[in-house]
């Protein structure tokens, strides 16, 4: 009877405890998400704000070097040159290191700075720093541990994430996945899809569209159609590859031969002008349009998705600031409407296998980029993209976009390895 009690106590006590986390997270995800949809949606407004600015003022695009001295100086006067960014984040969770709050208002108005002056970048790594600033500044007003304020990172990446992109889905299991590949943090789930979800809601309320397309064309399930999604993965690895390396060196060479962040984002922006003066606009800021083109119509310039390249290379790699994910998107839609007609796909499918197998390809995350697959694209040509993702995953080696990131697992074979990406 005694050891009934003892047992009935100690399963009471169990259930308590669920009760208790279950209820403590739901509260913080909920925080978080509502924070984060706000202050995504308010990004999100300013972008597409100073976007038509600049397309309405098109001057603007030569004074890219001016931005870069704004941009240095908001870093320098911060004392945060040199170490703060996505990789900063990351490292933020497997480690006891501390993400200063400072981080956040200051990679919104950088990114601001990035697009009203034609910077190639992205916002999504914006997303990530400011949904890490605000899930570890609420992990440390509630006074959570240090291994509970590592989900609250987690928790808010996904809001931001969410609120900016209209994925939730994607912004749960990413938040989840990039840390340590091989490794899914399962105990963020539940706050992290809260707060994905809550961040999500706060934007429709904003009245902020989901990005989502519609595919005019999906082939029929046919070897040969899997042959050649295959092939577009395969490319993608390559592009990517290239793609991780050449952000790696810019970055490298530029901080070496150019110290000083003011004479570096300058000398950096002028060539963006030189280029623009050359090339056009078409390269500039995030160039939604040309995704867009590429997904619903096919259309794309052979050479686009190296241009983008180039652009992007060199404005984060001298010190701009948004992200790489949506030129990421850029590159791989255009780089896959070219390939697809080579192989017999329709060009916009193509596009849309090219823009998942790349986003796979350099953040390592293949769980993630099917999911995405489905909340851009439905899940119709759901089998085609995950062909294309196993092959760009695997063939892109243990490259990404962030250096933080860890590779715990072999990519060839179940063998733990635990070391970092290239």
């Amino acid at each position: 009877m005694e050891k009934f009690k003892e047992t009935v106590q100690h399963d009471a006590t169990r259930v308590k405890q669920y009760i208790f986390s279950f209820l403590k997270w739901t509260l913080i995800a909920l925080i978080t998400g509502g924070v984060g949809g706000a202050l995504g949606a308010g990004f999100r407004y300013a972008i597409n704000y100073v976007t038509e600015v600049r397309m309405t003022y098109t001057w603007l695009h030569y004074l890219l070097p001016v931005g870069g001295l704004i941009i240095a100086f908001l870093y320098r006067v911060t004392k945060l040159s040199g170490h703060a960014d996505t990789n900063l984040i990351i490292n933020s969770v497997r480690t006891e290191g501390k993400v200063p709050i400072l981080l956040a208002p200051v990679i919104f108005l950088a990114t601001v700075v990035t697009h009203l002056f034609g910077g190639s970048a992205g916002r999504e790594g914006a997303a990530l720093q400011l949904g890490g600033c605000i899930g570890s500044f609420i992990g440390r007003a509630v006074r959570l541990d240090e291994r509970d304020r590592h989900i609250a990172v987690m928790c808010g990446m996904s809001g931001l994430f969410s609120a900016l992109f209209g994925t939730p889905l994607t912004a749960t299991v990413f938040a989840m996945e990039v840390i340590s590949v091989g490794i899914i943090y399962y105990s963020a789930f539940l706050p992290c899809i809260i707060s994905a979800l809550t961040a999500y809601g706060v934007s429709v309320l904003f009245y902020l569209e989901p990005t989502k397309y519609t595919l005019p064309q999906i082939p029929q399930l046919h070897p040969l159609h899997l042959l050649s999604v295959a092939v577009i993965g395969i490319a993608a690895a390559l592009v990517s590859i290239l793609f991780c390396v050449l952000l790696e060196k810019t970055h490298q060479l530029a901080a070496k031969y150019l110290k000083n962040e003011y004479l570096r984002t300058a000398v950096g922006g002028a060539v963006i002008v030189l280029l623009t003066l050359i090339i056009g606009f078409r390269y500039n800021g995030i160039g939604g349009e040309v995704i867009a083109e590429a997904l619903t119509e096919g259309k794309a310039l052979p050479y686009d998705f190296l241009l983008k390249m180039v652009f992007t290379v060199i404005t984060i790699g001298f010190g701009y600031k948004g992200g790489e994910i949506i030129p990421t998107f850029f590159i791989g839609a255009t780089m896959g409407a070219t390939i697809a007609p080579l192989v017999g796909l329709p060009a916009s499918f193509g596009a849309a296998v090219g823009l998942v197998a790349l986003f796979c390809a350099v953040v390592n995350c293949p769980i993630a980029s099917i999911i995405l697959s489905i909340e851009l694209f439905g899940s119709e040509g759901l089998i085609f993209f995950a062909v294309a993702l196993c092959v760009s995953y695997m063939l892109s080696g243990y490259y990404s976009l962030y250096s933080g990131q860890k590779i715990m697992y072999s990519k060839r074979r179940a063998r733990y390895i635990n070391r970092s990406a290239k």
